[in-house]
């Protein structure tokens, strides 16, 4: 009865902490509210989710969430030094393909939202057999080197999250 209720239960508390935090007002409404479409989203969302992701650790996700919202710091920063310091002339920007270890869809959205989230980088396509991703980098003088690090900063850590 519970699970036919809350088919989704994370992301139940995900929709009510995220509507928490856009509201930016805890309040018995609010909090009414946020209960409602953290219910009825999963609810009605339901029959899209074939397979419900698995997640492996607790401790990984957080993990995983500290490095991302560290590396999205400290790329701000770089990319403001390459727009202010760098002439146009100097920058490098290039396309890496970047071949996937990962086969969950959840997973490799997971790669694809985290390299678009980090200024400089954008996830442009997936390919057809879902085996590479393409990215553009703003300044890559090494495409190797990127690759070497999108593979072993993230995708390592979501295999051992997803897979």
């Amino acid at each position: 009865m519970l699970r036919r209720l809350l088919p989704h239960p994370l992301l139940t508390i995900l929709l009510i902490l995220v509507w928490q935090m856009l509201v930016n007002k805890v309040t018995p409404g609010n909090l009414v509210l946020g209960t409602i479409l953290g219910v009825l989203i999963p609810l009605i969302t339901a029959p899209y989710w074939p397979d419900i992701p698995r997640l492996r650790s607790l401790p990984r996700i957080v993990e995983y969430i500290v490095i991302v919202l560290w590396d999205i710091c400290v790329a701000n920063v770089q990319v403001a030094v390459i727009i202010l310091f760098k002439a146009n002339a100097n920058t490098r920007p290039a396309w890496v393909t970047i071949p996937l270890d990962l086969r969950t869809p959840e997973a490799i959205t997971v790669l694809a939202s985290t390299i678009t989230l980090t200024p400089g980088t954008v996830s442009s396509d997936l390919a057809a057999d879902g085996r590479s991703l393409l990215v553009h980098c703003l300044d890559a003088p090494d495409p190797d080197a990127v690759r070497d690090e999108i593979k072993a900063r993230y995708e390592r850590r979501l295999m051992e999250i997803f897979e």
